[in-house]
């Protein structure tokens, strides 16, 4: 994030919406409003890097999902994906934001699917970025859960930027400062939890529901969206579009942020 004369960033701000604090940042202010939702580690910070690049065309608003970031956290608060879905609705309600775009990474794209497909939100459309497709019954998300917890632990602790590197060995040293500085906001018990709900939570039933045209972003050189995963994801739904990146894993924008910004097309609009 930053606030150079060439930033489109705005500012940071808070809402009450379905009955907790949301945090978020605001980029550029004008043109289609496009909600980011970030995956289950990443706080809207971390995503500045591609909200600066929304920003010079949309309305671009990142969202810190309860239990990371500055949004709210409390060992009473639920963390299952319902609750979080409920919470995108209700945020873009709370804003007034109408044809908004919803864009989800990672876990972020299995909440955008479950906010239009059970708990009300209308966009205008979804881009799901390499959601994971795992659930009952089907292969488990490839990253294991201490890969999660043993970093947010040393960054509790006050660990800096070579400590983060092992854990993301092909980051510049800017991504993994900002990672190691932030990474402590994420609440262990959301995480946890939001893992566990990776195989208990079936998103699957949730793709013929989407009410909104839809764009599916796979990683070409990820693990978590297989050729035959795309293909089930196609027989569930036709209407979806499809593109890989093909030089990028799962962290499609560190990888290669072209490529990102160019699997969008005109989907979302120009994107400068």
């Amino acid at each position: 994030m930053t606030n150079g004369s060439d930033s489109s960033f705005l500012y940071g701000a808070n809402i009450r919406a379905n009955g907790i604090r949301q945090h978020y940042l605001r980029y550029g202010g004008s043109g289609r409003p496009v909600v980011i939702v970030p995956g289950i580690t990443s706080p809207a910070v971390t995503w500045g890097f591609v909200a600066e690049r929304f920003g010079r065309g949309f309305d671009t608003y990142v969202l810190d999902i309860r239990g990371r970031g500055l949004s709210e956290a409390s060992d009473c608060l639920d963390y299952g994906l319902d609750a979080m879905a409920a919470d995108v609705a209700a945020f873009a309600v709370a804003l007034g934001l109408e044809d908004y775009a919803l864009v989800g990474h990672s876990m972020g794209a299995r909440i955008g699917l479950r906010a239009v497909s059970r708990h009300g939100a209308t966009p205008g459309c979804l881009a799901m970025v390499d959601p994971p497709v795992s659930g009952p019954g089907r292969r488990p998300y490839p990253a294991q859960l201490p890969w999660y917890v043993d970093s947010i632990r040393l960054m509790a602790q006050g660990a800096d930027l070579e400590a983060m590197r092992p854990f993301c060995p092909t980051w510049t040293d800017g991504q993994l400062r900002l990672r190691a500085e932030w990474l402590h906001t994420c609440d262990e018990r959301a995480i946890v939890t939001a893992y566990d709900g990776f195989s208990t939570d079936d998103i699957h039933v949730d793709l013929p529901r989407i009410p909104c045209p839809a764009l599916l972003i796979a990683a070409g050189r990820g693990d978590v969206i297989l050729p035959e995963e795309e293909a089930e994801i196609r027989a569930l739904n036709p209407a979806i579009g499809l593109v890989r990146v093909e030089n990028a894993g799962h962290m499609i924008p560190w990888d290669d942020e072209e490529g990102f910004y160019r699997a969008f097309g005109d989907f979302l609009g120009k994107l400068v």
